[in-house]
């Protein structure tokens, strides 16, 4: 691994944090740590490096956008754990590949529908495992299958 991995990158994030007293940071990057030790001694046989680091940070980061919706659901006496999850959430995308915006999803949705002869609402899952396949690192799962779903789903 690279001095300029993410390792590399979270531990740096890691010392500023202590220098700067920044308790939410510092408790991010400990709970990524933490995920990633548990992976490491999982008898997975996985090396620490950026790979398995993509994968904690945007596993956490979808994780903690479920809880965000749950957090939205409660109202104003969530609105703690909500600031909190939406810090976290923003922290882990920092060092994430950045994902196409709703527009550009939405045209490459329409260009492999046209392409597979996709028309009906009936073959998402046939077009979500075509663009996964294709574009796993570029496309947000979620938002490509509600823009899929809408773009399937007769309006008459």
């Amino acid at each position: 691994m690279t001095e300029t991995g993410i390792k590399a990158q979270i531990d740096q994030a890691f010392r500023k944090a202590r220098l700067e007293r920044d308790e939410p940071t510092k408790t991010v990057i400990g709970m990524l740590k933490n995920k990633v030790l548990m992976e490491l001694k999982s008898g997975s046989n996985r090396q620490e490096d950026d790979a398995l680091w993509l994968e904690v940070l945007a596993g956490y980061a979808k994780q903690q956008r479920k809880a965000l919706v749950e957090f939205e659901k409660v109202g104003e006496r969530s609105a703690d754990a909500k600031q909190e999850a939406e810090f976290e959430i923003a922290f882990c995308e920092s060092f994430l590949p950045q994902r196409l915006d709703e527009a550009a999803t939405e045209a490459l949705i329409r260009k492999a529908a046209e392409e597979h002869d996709i028309r009906d609402a009936k073959q998402i899952g046939k077009l979500m495992g075509i663009l996964m396949k294709q574009h796993r690192d570029e496309i947000d799962g979620d938002l490509a299958r509600r823009v899929a779903s809408r773009i399937l789903t007769p309006t008459e």
